[in-house]
């Protein structure tokens, strides 16, 4: 999302409801934050607290006005160089990308660039959008609305890889609510009705998967033991399905591999029907 307006004389100053295009770069490290009813923008050293919170009197950006159980001062950020850091004071949860929740009483630190803050309501979620301007880099093309969309590159991966990472992420890619991972049970099970004449059991999948995953965690963060906190359940399938997901390495497309068996077993039925037919036909 754009950003408003000129080049600000003053270290604090009121934004409209609706963000504009800039008409100047911002200094590195300048706050926007814009909520329900407008906005505000601060230089990193003006030495200013954003409040924001329900009660539209009370804080610097309204966010939630009409939802109770938003507070009335929900939280504030503030700079503490060389990054502005977000303070939860309400009772809900504040969320941020990637799923991430800042409850009450905590902090987080917050990156350069945008960045959409929910308060999660049990009725609705109410955003906040902030903005930290980014120190200029190398000038790149000055428009690509009309250039090619890119694929991301993905990772690589082997057809037999492809296929049992499928089946164990198939909730994930039709898309069921909440998905979990197969069990490996689950996996051997549905591989064995795909490919009755290869040997798949529950050891054969897990390596499988267990040897993709140690592949790839130089790249991907999340998919060793060592970096996940006990107890594991599926965090580690988990991690490497959503890695694959969001790269776009795997997608729902890749679900036809899962059809194939039911496919033959179709075309063979049909064979046999055909032969049946011209068997029984009258000469």
């Amino acid at each position: 999302m754009a950003w408003t307006t000129r080049r600000p004389q003053n270290k604090v100053e009121i934004l409209p409801k609706e963000p504009g295009n800039p008409a100047d770069p911002a200094e590195p490290g300048t706050l926007y934050v814009h909520g329900t009813n407008g906005g505000i923008r601060v230089a990193p050293d003006a030495g200013f607290d954003v409040v924001f919170g329900r009660c539209e009197p009370d804080v610097h950006v309204c966010v939630g006005p009409n939802d109770p159980y938003v507070s009335r001062q929900h939280g504030y950020v503030t700079y503490e160089d060389p990054q502005w850091i977000l303070h939860n004071l309400g009772r809900l949860p504040i969320r941020l990308p990637g799923g991430r929740l800042v409850l009450t009483g905590h902090q987080a630190a917050l990156p350069a660039g945008h960045t959409p803050l929910f308060i999660v309501a049990p009725e609705q979620e109410h955003l906040l959008e902030v903005q930290i301007a980014r120190t200029p880099a190398v000038p790149g093309p000055a428009n690509r609305q009309e250039a090619d969309t890119r694929t991301p590159n993905g990772w690589s991966l082997s057809p037999v890889e492809r296929l049992v990472l499928v089946c164990l992420g198939q909730r994930y890619l039709r898309p069921e609510p909440w998905p979990q991972p197969l069990t490996w049970a689950q996996v051997a099970d549905e591989l064995r009705r795909l490919r009755p004449d290869e040997r798949w059991t529950t050891k054969r999948a897990a390596h499988i998967v267990t040897q993709t995953r140690k592949r790839l965690s130089a790249k991907v963060p999340g998919l060793l033991e060592e970096e996940i906190p006990p107890p594991l359940g599926n965090a580690l399938n988990h991690n490497l399905i959503i890695a694959l997901l969001t790269s776009a390495t795997l997608g729902s497309s890749d679900l036809r591999l899962l059809d194939e068996r039911d496919e033959r077993d179709e075309r063979g039925e049909r064979g046999e029907r055909d032969a049946l037919d011209e068997r029984d036909a009258p000469p």
